[in-house]
């Protein structure tokens, strides 16, 4: 099970490239790494199971959260890319895909994002984050959160299951965002659908949550 990952939220001309870095270390090349350690194995043994806790930002990018979510989606790139080599040789791989967690984590990356310095973006950037966003994502952890045993009895699922899916979203909240993506390969009824519920509907957003 690869669960190793460190997170990042905020405007993109305030993060360093140092620490976008030092996430993708963690969040793509430590799965690499691990993958790369215990396949040849299960490979002469024609069996094994890797499970990777991946995010539900791995499908679907969320505002402000642009270099966490390109590092799932490496993850989910390079596991689907994987997969069908590993099945040949009895090997499954599952992607877990949480949304919200209500751990440590999430708090003290929000705790961060509260206290750090915005002034090397624009005015109205650092309102739309600080204003908007942490506020927003407060009540998303608020309501939709699972817990980590929630996250853990869904891994163990996976990981006995006769068959392991590829994939496995936890929260059923987020299959709507999921379907939305598939539905319009052009991708404009998600970006305008996400962007009408930040910028117009984020009242209803918050009061629906």
């Amino acid at each position: 099970v690869s669960n190793a990952g460190v997170g990042m939220a905020g405007p993109l001309e305030c993060q360093s490239l140092a620490a976008m870095q030092s996430l993708m270390d963690t969040n793509f090349f430590g799965l690499v790494r691990l993958v790369k350690e215990v396949l040849p194995d299960m490979k002469r043994r024609r069996g094994g199971h890797i499970v990777v806790i991946s995010s539900i930002m791995g499908l679907q990018g969320i505002i402000f959260n642009d270099i966490y979510s390109a590092s799932k989606f490496a993850v989910e790139g390079f596991c689907e890319s994987l997969v069908v080599q590993a099945l040949r040789f009895n090997v499954a791989i599952s992607l877990v895909e949480p949304g919200p967690v209500m751990t440590e984590f999430e708090t003290k990356l929000y705790e961060e994002a509260e206290r750090a310095d915005y002034s090397r973006t624009d005015p109205e950037t650092a309102e739309i984050f600080t204003n908007l966003y942490l506020k927003s994502s407060k009540d998303v952890f608020s309501s939709l959160g699972q817990t980590p045993e929630d996250i853990a009895e869904h891994t163990l699922r996976v990981i006995e299951a006769p068959r392991p899916p590829f994939r496995h979203q936890t929260n059923v909240a987020y299959t709507p965002m999921a379907a939305l993506k598939h539905a319009d390969p052009s991708g404009a009824l998600i970006t305008d659908a996400f962007y009408k519920l930040v910028f117009k509907y984020d009242t209803v957003l918050r009061f629906s949550l």
